[in-house]
């Protein structure tokens, strides 16, 4: 009925003495007119049914793909090509007297139809997305980067076709010239082609996975992966701050990765404090009466003393002098102490790399390291319990008669100076 006005309409016109052409003109107008309101009450009318339908079994639905496909408008998208479609399909019938017009119309609806088209697939390729980030492989094989890649060939491919209509050449014409372009192509996307290439090493080695810890000197970077996608790498550092790195630098430059560390199950402890060279000695008697009395050790005296006295028993050596034959020194015995207390705290894994060890002396003293790992891999818990060790450390090496390293600082110069005056 509604399409009948535009022949009332020419009817009207030609007994008012309108031309036969002027007439049919206004009655074509008239008919686009109409039909294009018709097709945008259609698409209003379309949508709110089908996304109605799309809420309600989104919400009502156990599973997560729907709501990925709804949360990133997928259907919101896909709607749109009932009005283009509608429209290249009445178009003709409706504009008879104009067809330059009606080639205008025609290749703006085709043209609505391809950024349509991209639109849908960039947001079923979002939804995609979130889908795949529901399994527990997408923590190790993250493909962000892949999809763009596929983004990035379907929008290259609509620009295609979309100059293809504007200039009225079939798409293979274009393709064919792609190659006097084809190293402004290469430049104007160096970045992505380097990333896409790097971001299947970094894929196929299992080189980075978000969630992992990484430190990266160069960049600046020291924290947790954020996001891996075709061109960068987020990564959140321990700050708070963000560093954006280039997928192929994760490639081509050297970084620290430390899941090894968090799936190990320990966090390893390497630190060692300085003893005073000068305070290192022979055990007396006296002495050893006294470590007898400290519980993590007396086994250890007790075996080690008796093993010596033998010894020297045997070699008969000359005791009056402590240097002759074998003798326990209180570093030695010191330092089994700290095997047998890092042993028996809670805290420490034995069944992992488990050293005490002194390390090459040099004008500092001589260092004695703790290398061990700790249980808790917590950044704060960690921490704490390498502070509490080193808190004991430091306060039980008096006990052994040995002293702490230090550079004097001002307050030793001036205890000096006053000493020197007195």
């Amino acid at each position: 009925m509604l399409l009948q006005i535009g022949v009332r309409v020419k009817e009207l016109l030609k007994n008012q003495g309108f031309s036969e052409d002027f007439s049919a003109g206004m009655r074509d107008i008239t008919d686009f007119i109409i039909v294009f309101i018709l097709i945008v009450i259609s698409y209003y009318a379309i949508k709110y049914i089908v996304l109605g339908v799309a809420r309600r079994i989104s919400r009502r639905s156990s599973t997560t793909w729907d709501d990925a496909l709804y949360s990133n408008r997928v259907f919101h998208k896909a709607v749109l090509f009932v009005p283009g479609l509608l429209l290249g399909s009445l178009a003709p019938y409706t504009l008879d007297e104009f067809p330059s017009a009606l080639v205008w119309v025609t290749n703006i609806t085709q043209i609505f139809l391809v950024f349509v088209t991209l639109a849908t697939i960039n947001a079923f390729m979002n939804a995609l997305y979130d889908i795949y980030q529901g399994f527990e492989v997408s923590k190790s094989k993250p493909i962000k980067g892949y999809l763009q890649v596929i983004k990035i060939i379907f929008v290259i491919i609509g620009i295609i076709i979309v100059i293809s209509m504007l200039l009225g050449k079939s798409p293979l014409y274009l393709l064919g010239g792609l190659g006097a372009f084809s190293a402004v192509l290469l430049l104007v996307f160096k970045d992505p082609i380097l990333g896409f290439a790097a971001g299947i090493q970094i894929s196929a080695n299992d080189m980075v996975r978000p969630g992992d810890w990484i430190v990266m000197g160069k960049s600046g970077a020291d924290g947790v992966v954020t996001d891996i996608s075709l061109t960068t790498v987020k990564v959140q550092n321990w700050d708070k701050t963000i560093t954006t790195i280039p997928t192929y630098s994760l490639v081509s430059e050297s970084f620290v990765n430390w899941r090894g560390m968090e799936e190990s199950g320990g966090r390893r402890i390497k630190r060692s404090v300085s003893i005073d060279m000068n305070s290192v000695k022979f055990c007396t008697p006296e002495m050893i009466s006294k470590f007898l009395k400290i519980s993590l050790v007396k086994d250890y005296v007790e075996q080690k003393e008796a093993e010596l006295q033998a010894y020297n028993r045997q070699q008969a050596i000359d005791n009056s002098i402590l240097v002759n034959g074998r003798r326990q020194t209180n570093l030695g015995i010191f330092r089994a102490y700290l095997s047998a207390y890092l042993r028996n705290n809670p805290n420490i894994r034995t069944d992992m790399t488990f050293l005490v060890r002194q390390l090459q002396p040099a004008e500092s003293g001589i260092p004695m390291e703790i290398y061990v790992f700790s249980k808790e891999q917590e950044w704060a818990v960690y921490e704490n319990i390498q502070s509490d060790i080193f808190d004991h450390i430091l306060a039980a090496i008096p006990e052994f008669e040995l002293m702490v390293f230090q550079n004097p600082s001002g307050a030793d110069m001036r205890q000096i100076r006053t000493l020197l005056k007195d």
